[in-house]
């Protein structure tokens, strides 16, 4: 069994392939590299098999998404090449730096509690600014939105250092993802009805209810592109995020008799932020809000009975952010982590 295996899932991405993988591949420190590509039609994989024959390719019948193909992706790299004891879930518009990867692996031996873990992910196109997709590691507030150390909605802090240290947060983001192995497959991996979007931060709630901790590591640093299978604009986005927004809360939330009310608050704030898409006359992305609470409340069954399994598993307390990050940011005009913490 390898320590480590860094595994991209890859759908319709040559070029960042070709722009990308050659960093990784050069700064793997002997650990081996998978190229799950989830039946890509732009030619991925005969260009990965030509170009980097270094490279262990996995062939999946068709896009099952990030949740789905990470979890196909890492069964095949547990059952066809023995596995690992760490993993690194990589996008592939991440550029890496060097060093990247010991410094996360160090955080998560000296604790065998720790179950994720993510570096700093910082802007490819603005080098000095956080990126959007967990910035130095993420938190979600009492009504289940979700910001970060260094980008909470649309403000990017400029890394100056202020986050170099090492952890623990509520969750670490998907585009660069340290997970132990082993809980990995005990929890099942992602949801895959979340197809992609949320599902790490979903993941990374459900191992805090048995017990399992999520760190950042300061210490290491890598650049993403952001937006390189859904850009930013895109209403399909939108209605994934909102959507599994849902779906997370639901699931996870306590069983304190506040559901309800915390969901209904939720269905008001939602709808508040579509009059901001309506403003710059992005309607589609007000319809794509409008279908993710259909889409919803037409899941609730099979969310019903995910909710009950977890909590009769459950043997640890979450510790949610406790006040609104809505309200904060948009009320109180906290634009940073440090203030609003």
């Amino acid at each position: 069994m390898n320590t480590l295996a860094i595994v991209i899932l890859n759908y319709n991405g040559l070029q960042f392939l070709a722009d990308f993988l050659p960093t990784v591949l050069a700064n793997a420190e002997g650990h081996p590299v998978y190229v799950a590509d989830s039946a890509s039609t732009d030619g991925s994989v005969a260009f990965v098999r030509q170009t980097f024959p270094s490279v262990r390719l996995i062939e999946l019948a068709s896009n099952e998404g990030y949740a789905g193909g990470y979890n196909l992706a890492l069964e095949r790299v547990r059952t066809d090449y023995g596995g690992a004891t760490y993993y690194v879930l990589l996008n592939s518009d991440i550029e890496v730096t060097p060093g990247w990867l010991s410094p996360v692996l160090g955080v998560m031996e000296a604790n065998p509690a720790i179950a994720a873990c993510q570096p700093k992910i910082r802007s490819y196109a603005e080098r000095r600014f956080f990126e959007h997709a967990g910035a130095a590691g993420g938190f979600v507030d009492w009504l289940g939105y979700v910001f970060c150390r260094g980008r909470i909605f649309a403000t990017f802090e400029a890394d100056a250092g202020q986050y170099n240290d090492n952890r623990r947060v509520f969750w670490a983001t998907g585009a660069c993802l340290f997970v132990r192995a082993e809980v990995f497959h005990q929890t099942g991996g992602f949801d895959a009805s979340f197809f992609a979007h949320m599902e790490e931060i979903d993941w990374c709630w459900r191992i805090q209810r048995l017990g399992h901790e999520v760190w950042t590591c300061g210490e290491s640093t890598v650049y993403h592109v952001g937006g390189g299978t859904l850009p930013k604009s895109n209403p399909h986005k939108t209605f994934l995020n909102y959507r599994n927004s849902l779906f997370m809360l639901y699931k996870n939330w306590p069983a304190d008799g506040w559901l309800w009310g915390k969901l209904l608050l939720r269905l008001v704030l939602d709808g508040l932020s579509s009059l901001l898409f309506m403003k710059v006359g992005q309607w589609r992305d007000v319809g794509a809000i409008i279908r993710a609470h259909f889409a919803f409340y037409g899941h609730l069954p099979q969310l019903r009975r995910q909710r009950n399994e977890l909590i009769a598993r459950q043997t640890a307390k979450t510790d949610l952010y406790p006040h609104s990050i809505v309200w904060q940011y948009f009320g109180k005009g906290r634009k940073t982590f440090r203030e609003v913490m």
